[in-house]
Parts: C-alpha cells; structure tokens; sequence
C-alpha cells in the first residue's frame, strides 16, 4: 500500500464488525447513508476507504458507551483496519485528522470506538522534516550526554512574580538542573508578563552560562493567538533561550507546526488536556497514533507521564508510551520522552528497569522544590537516584550511601 494510509481502530458494535467497519469507511470517504448520484464505480476505487482487515476478539453484555438507539446485545469487539488513499487528502495534516478521527466518533452503529495505531507510506513521512532537534539536539543543546536530563517546573503554578521567578531559577541554577520549564496554566499573567519573566530568566541563565559554560534549557510557555506566540519565540531567540513549550492540544496541529518549522528553538510539546482523548479505554486515541501525529508536526519532546505517577494512567501504559516514541518513524529524529507527574527520585529504579533508557528528560516539581533540604538538594537527590538506578544499586542501598536522597525518600515515599 505505497500511497495509502491505514489506521487501526478497536471497536465494539452489535452488528456483524465488517459490517461496522464497511460503514466506518464509507462514513469518512466517499459514501453516505444512502448511495447518491456521481457515486461511480471508479469514483470509489480511487477516493473509498478499503476495509484491510478485521479480526474479532471478544463479546460483552452491555454497552461500554450509551446510545440512544439501543440495541440488543451482545455487543462484538474486533481490531480493524481501514486504509485511505493519499488523493483525498495529499499531505494536509489537519485533514488527516479529520479523516482518521472525525465523524467516526459519531455512528450510531458503535458503541465504542478508539483510534489505536497509524502506518504512513514513506513517501508522506518522508514530506514532514519532523524533530528539528529531537533527543541527540536536546542533549547538545543541553551538555548532558551520560544520564537524563534533571528538570522542573516553576511551581506555584501562577502568582510568582518575574523577580521570584528569577530568584528561584538561580537557587536551581546553582543546584546543577539541566532543564527548567513554565508550568502549563502560566503564559503571561496580571503580575507575570509572558516579556518579563523571560527576560528575567535569561538574565540569571545567561549569566550562569557566562560563570560555568552550562546553559540551562528553559521552556517558556508562548502558548496564545499566532502573532502572539510568534512574537514570543522570536524573543526567546533574541534573548539567547534555547526552548519554548506549547500546549498543543490548546493551540492545534496547524499552530503547532508553524512554530515548529522555523526550527531554531527546541519544542517543548505539553499534552495538558491528553485525557480526555484516552482514559475511557474504547473512546478517542492511544499514544502510539497520537505520538505519530505530532512527530510529524515537528515537536522535539513529548509528554509520557511518570511511573507511580499522580494521575489515573498505569505504568505499563507509560512504559508503553516511551517504547512507542523510541520506535523509528521514517528518518526522522526521535522525540526527547518527557516524564512527569508526581516523580522524585525513588520512581527511577522502576523507570530504570523497564525501560533500561536514559534518553529521558526526567521532570520533578515538588520533588525537588519540597525538599526537605531545598531544591539545591532535590536536584543532587534525583541525580543520585539514577545514577544509582543505573549502576544496579537498590533503592535502600541509595538511601543508606546518599543522605540528600535518603531524605527525600524520607518525605516522598510516604506521599
């Protein structure tokens, strides 16, 4: 299928699934509830979805989504493929999209439906530069090279004002961070103008950078309207910065890309929002197509989630996450994973061990601003937990030869 684009679905229906599927297709080609003038045969050859496969797996009694046309069950789950022609919608992202993940959502004749999978011909990935930077253009860009990048977030969220801000990059700063980002909510408050607080950041990075020949990586949040953001990553570009986050799934594929293609700045791509698309397990998308798309768009680091994390999702679905990003997508650089969400040191040896990567950017928020020492010691604790993690020590072997981390291990694990 050299000119074709196949996205796997998992389903559930009460009719035959072919017979769901062959609706599915027609629903996002040519076709409609009814056969309509100019609906040739040749017409359907060239622009019809084509059903490629359909494997049943399991039955269940109820449905896993309402609808308002009930149906009795039992109602039929199967994996399905569907593959488009690249003629309906040439190398158009956006209607990808609306090809692959649209009106779908809407038939009746599902009552559950979740986008698992896509496969692109070379030749479309080959259209799409991806990454300008990806993991090797992080870590350089960084100087880290032996071990994950060590980030964090400005936390409180929103109320720090630009010279607070300052003043907590430089207790990071001192204490050896590598990456320090915007918390998603903060763009530019009533006491923190999106100008200021960078210029305020890149003077305390600028000048550590002039003192030790480290240059920190701060993604600034310039998520807002396109002239807006444009604005702001040309001034991160002036003010010698090396990274700007977008909330993605707030600014859209579109955006995302404009800002990606001018290349100069490593992309920071939070998925706030990611839940919606896939916490109900037969609704919306899983990681592995989703990834794809904003590889793609051109992000340079992605959002995974954390082992132990805070939220709803499972460790082996963030352990999935990470395999899928370090899968190769034509030949383009691969995405920098970024871990977060309740992480502080003590998830690293799990993280370690079934991952076995440090090709990470391993974020901790209150895992190192709570410290029990401080952040200057939340950082040394996080560097010593992998390293630890690496060398094959156990988690109360670090506690007992690293007292910054045994007193993180003292606050955190009993969070």
């Amino acid at each position: 299928m050299m000119n074709r684009i196949t996205a796997t679905y998992y389903i559930e229906t009460a009719l035959d699934p072919h017979q769901a599927a062959a609706v599915l297709a027609g629903e996002q080609s040519s076709g409609t509830f009814v056969a309509v003038p100019g609906e040739t045969e040749s017409l359907k050859h060239q622009f019809a979805a084509r059903v490629e496969e359909v494997k049943a797996l399991d039955d269940v009694d109820l449905p896993s989504l309402p609808v308002t046309q009930m149906t009795k069950g039992p109602y039929h789950r199967a994996m399905v493929r569907v593959s488009w022609s690249l003629d309906n919608f040439g190398n158009n992202l956006p209607e990808l999209i609306s090809t692959v993940q649209g009106n779908l959502y809407e038939l009746r004749q599902f009552t559950g439906l979740r986008l698992m999978d896509l496969e692109f011909p070379d030749a479309f990935v080959s259209h799409f530069r991806g990454p300008a930077h990806g993991i090797d253009g992080c870590r350089k860009l960084t100087g880290v090279y032996d071990r994950p990048l060590m980030g964090t977030i400005i936390k409180p969220s929103v109320g720090l004002t630009p010279d607070q801000t300052a003043d907590l990059v430089t207790q990071l700063a001192t204490a050896g961070i590598d990456f320090i980002k915007d918390d998603e909510l903060l763009s530019s408050s009533s006491n923190s103008s999106f100008e200021m607080r960078l210029q305020k950041v890149m003077e305390v990075i600028n000048r550590h950078f002039h003192q030790t020949g480290k240059k920190i990586m701060y993604a600034a949040n310039i998520s807002g309207e396109m002239d807006e953001m444009m604005s702001r990553y040309e001034m991160i570009v002036k003010l010698g910065g090396s990274c700007a986050m977008v909330n993605v799934n707030s600014i859209g594929i579109a955006a995302t890309k404009k800002i990606c293609d001018s290349g100069e700045l490593a992309i920071h791509a939070h998925r706030n929002g990611w839940g919606m698309f896939t916490r109900h397990p037969l609704l919306g998308m899983d990681f592995r197509a989703y990834q794809k798309i904003w590889r793609l768009v051109g992000v340079d680091q992605i959002h995974v989630n954390g082992i132990q994390n805070k939220f709803w999702e499972s460790d082996d679905s963030v352990v999935s996450s990470i395999g899928a990003l370090m899968q190769p997508l034509g030949k383009q650089l691969d995405p920098l994973p970024v871990v977060s969400s309740g992480q502080w040191g003590g998830q690293a040896f799990e993280t370690w061990r079934r991952t076995e990567t440090t090709d990470l950017l391993y974020m901790a928020g209150g895992g190192i601003l709570a410290h029990p020492m401080g952040p200057q010691a939340g950082v040394k604790a996080l560097k010593q937990a992998w390293d630890a993690a690496v060398e094959g020590l156990t988690m109360e072997e670090a506690i007992a030869e690293f007292p910054e981390f045994a007193a993180s291990a003292q606050k955190f694990s009993k969070q």
